[in-house]
């Protein structure tokens, strides 16, 4: 029972899950479907991305590492096939008791860039391994053709059993910093391919990166409003890692700008979290900058002490997922705001 109840019933609901949990994980969000832990495997499916081939760019984004944000996943460029990968991944869980099922990831560059009969093959095979329950793509809203969307739409009728998950880096919603990070794509490209993906019913998740150069917290937070009446099914909210090799890192070591503090950080996903839709999953709350690579922010590297002080911040504060969300009633979002 909550002490000091409100006169709003939705918030009185919001805040009675809260004492339970200030968020809703993607962990907590499994368990109950499935009852058990699921767990996701890292895969490499040989892809490259427009933003290196040269069709809108041959750098990357400025942030990303030559591994194309696979940097832990087993690379089929060693010979290793989806199905090998897949075996390799399993092995190192062992015996574990917690659970048994996972969920494929297709994490290194970009998904759904490929021709749609590879595609087809790949998204098969891993959805064809009995203790796979689902397959994640990471990918490109610009790399989702109508040839590719055709390809999701078969896996889904073959498979009605298992989900198939979409996953799109954003990032940011305001020009400024898309054209600094070479996104390569405008807004309006990320809201057409959310409206294709949403009309077969393709649950998206949504990843976003605080602390990137130019932006406030008042940028930060009109992103998480702007998901937050989008219908999306997940959201990941990454730390800004400097990696080495990246023009990033180049940027940071001539002083250009410096990244969050731990406590800072910690205040920002505070806020974040209260303004975010209380329907959308949680995939994550900081993310993984490879050892050998993290230039900064070194503090990240302790992600069980990142987490311990979120949930001690979020308790002390009374903060909880959906304290700050305003549903827009009857209005129509147009999500025009790309120019901020």
């Amino acid at each position: 029972m909550l002490s000091n109840p409100t006169s709003d019933p939705i918030e009185n609901q919001l805040r009675e899950e809260a004492l339970y949990k200030p968020y809703q994980s993607l962990n907590a969000y499994l368990k109950k479907k499935y009852g058990e832990k699921i767990y996701k495997i890292a895969l490499d499916g040989g892809f490259t991305c427009p933003n290196r081939d040269g069709t809108c760019g041959t750098r990357g984004c400025i942030f990303c590492s030559a591994g194309g944000s696979g940097e832990f996943a087993t690379a089929i460029r060693q010979n290793s096939s989806i199905d090998a990968q897949i075996t390799q991944a399993l092995a190192r869980f062992g015996d574990k008791q917690t659970g048994q099922r996972f969920i494929a990831y297709f994490q290194a560059y970009t998904g759904t860039y490929a021709a749609p009969e590879r595609l087809y093959a790949l998204y098969h095979m891993a959805l064809s391994h009995p203790k796979i329950v689902g397959i994640s793509i990471a990918t490109r809203p610009d790399c989702l053709p109508t040839s590719v969307l055709d390809v999701i739409k078969r896996c889904q009728t073959e498979f009605p059993d298992k989900f198939i998950w979409i996953e799109l880096g954003l990032q940011s919603i305001h020009e400024k910093t898309a054209l600094y990070i070479r996104r390569g794509y405008p807004l309006s490209c990320f809201e057409e391919a959310l409206a294709a993906l949403q009309a077969m019913s393709v649950p998206v998740i949504v990843h976003v990166i605080l602390g990137l150069p130019g932006e406030t917290q008042a940028d930060m937070l009109a992103t998480i409003d702007y998901l937050s009446h989008k219908n999306i099914f997940g959201i990941k909210l990454q730390l800004l890692h400097v990696l080495r090799g990246t023009d990033l890192a180049a940027e940071y070591e001539r002083g250009f700008f410096s990244c969050l503090s731990k406590e800072a950080y910690i205040d920002l996903l505070c806020s974040c979290i209260d303004h975010l839709n209380p329907a959308i999953i949680l995939h994550r709350v900081t993310g993984d900058g490879p050892k050998d690579l993290l230039i900064a922010p070194t503090w990240s590297l302790q992600k069980r002490n990142v987490l311990n002080s979120l949930h001690k911040a979020l308790k002390a504060g009374g903060h909880y997922q959906g304290r700050d969300y305003i549903e827009r009633k009857g209005i129509h979002d147009t999500g025009s705001v790309d120019t901020l």
